[in-house]
């Protein structure tokens, strides 16, 4: 990849790729940025190869600080200086469908949150697949009711559907920043990881993702993200075409017959050289 990116550096490592988000001194999320991980994505998508995405900060300590308050205070005082309606808007703004995208991606998308994130940067993580966190004196919430605004980037829905509306609602009420190890209890955060070899880290549990089985791998995140929207019958039709494809391929078919011959359990033979086919 020899792209070059303003706010995004990327660290190309075959079947996984790490991009850091890299916007100082502020360490905000902007329309420059979101309009770079578009263009990012354009390429990340051609890569029929790739297995894992994962994205952290370049700044020390933060992840993504939160999306830029002055965009948005420009934005409202535009709007109010126009008397703009308030009319139900057609399209998703670039910041969803950036998400979206992120979603809809056949690699796991994983968060490794480097330090603090609040507002959009924690909806970013929430649009991943997974999020990791590095211990220490952090914070990750959605602040966004304390300057009189609702998170706008996804956050009431994702984070509902992660920890359940009770308690998002009152997260989300109370403007609360939560420490690593209370996003972790609550869910929010898959896992925590060493302060002092956060990188390091991040590598490895990108590298484990990798190693597995892709196409499993990829039809599970497929049909958990389309499944929260379907009746049980209909997300169970559509385990069952998933189940399909995998009893389909040749990696499953060697993998299933290897075990047979192995003399290991199951939960101790996972090493197989997948080839994704």
């Amino acid at each position: 990849m020899v792209e070059k990116f303003k706010f995004l550096d990327i660290e190309d490592n075959g079947k996984y790729i790490i991009c850091h988000l890299s916007n100082p001194p502020s360490h905000t999320l902007t329309l420059g940025g979101v309009e770079e991980i578009h263009k990012f994505l354009d390429i990340v998508e051609q890569q029929t190869d790739l297995r894992v995405l994962a994205f952290t900060g370049s700044g020390q300590d933060v992840f993504i600080k939160h999306y830029e308050v002055g965009e948005l205070a420009d934005t409202a005082e535009k709007n109010i200086s126009k008397k703009k309606s308030q009319q139900s808007p057609l399209e998703l703004h670039g910041f969803h469908k950036m998400l979206l995208r992120l979603r809809d991606l056949k690699a796991i998308v994983v968060a490794g949150i480097n330090g603090n994130t609040a507002g959009g940067g924690c909806e970013f993580s929430l649009g991943c697949d997974l999020r990791i966190m590095k211990h220490g004196d952090y914070k990750i919430g959605l602040p966004e009711t304390s300057v009189g605004i609702l998170p706008g980037g996804g956050g009431t829905q994702r984070l509902s559907r992660l920890i359940g509306s009770s308690r998002a609602l009152d997260l989300i009420l109370h403007a609360k920043l939560l420490t690593p190890q209370e996003a972790f209890e609550m869910g929010i955060i898959n896992r925590l990881v060493s302060e002092d070899n956060f990188l390091n880290d991040l590598h490895t549990y990108c590298q484990d993702l990798a190693s597995r089985a892709p196409i499993a791998l990829g039809q599970v995140k497929k049909i958990i993200h389309q499944g929260l929207d379907m009746s049980l019958e209909e997300s169970l039709l559509l385990e069952q075409e998933a189940f399909n494809i995998t009893m389909n391929s040749k990696d499953a078919a060697r993998a299933m017959r290897s075990l047979l011959n192995s003399q290991n359990n199951i939960e101790e033979d996972t090493k197989f050289e997948w080839k994704g086919e």
